[in-house]
């Protein structure tokens, strides 16, 4: 985490284990966004006198510029696995996780729209030099190498041939990656 996190206990004693546990999930939240501004976790018993059968309850509460994103996991009595406070701190992070995912793909404007992946034809192979050339139906020309074949099929590949691939931004201009043959596996011999 780029701020500091901040840890607090309530009606338990604090445990530096636990706390060592938080800050290493806590860390791995940055690799869904790099948009945190703080992140604030509380670690309690509820109902902490009894003393048998005790859940612990994690609540998260973390900071995003479009506001706040909160996870209280645990303080349900039939889930019993939450007597396990490294239990309890995983599925509040598991939460959290599927949360800022979420926000991280609505900020992007990505939410839930499945877009076909681009398609051509092989206009060019050069099998020599592991590359070759794909036109696109608005005839533009797309760089691709050997390594983005899916399946180890680039030998395959035949001019003319019909591929679908993932369109990307390259040092020398657009290329294509994930390049899969289209049509092959429906011929019937």
């Amino acid at each position: 985490m780029h701020l500091p996190l901040q840890i607090s206990f309530r009606d338990m004693e604090p445990s530096a284990a636990v706390e060592a546990n938080i800050r290493e999930k806590a860390k791995k939240l940055d690799q869904f966004s790099d948009r945190i501004m703080s992140c604030r976790v509380m670690v309690e018993i509820p109902h902490g006198h009894h003393h048998k059968g005790r859940l612990y309850q994690v609540r998260i509460d973390l900071t995003v510029p479009e506001g706040e994103l909160l996870v209280t996991q645990g303080h349900h009595h039939k889930d019993h696995s939450h007597e396990d406070v490294y239990v309890a701190i995983r599925d509040a992070f598991d939460a959290m996780r599927r949360q800022l995912e979420n926000y991280t793909r609505k900020r992007r404007g990505n939410t839930k729209t499945h877009q076909a992946p681009a398609h051509g034809r092989i206009l060019f192979l050069a099998p020599g030099e592991d590359y070759g050339r794909i036109e696109t139906p608005d005839a533009r020309v797309i760089y691709f190498h050997r390594n983005s074949v899916l399946g180890n099929a680039f030998d395959k590949l035949e001019v003319g041939g019909e591929v679908r691939f993932v369109e990307e931004m390259g040092e020398e201009g657009p290329q294509a990656s994930s390049v899969t043959l289209v049509g092959k596996h429906h011929v019937v011999g």
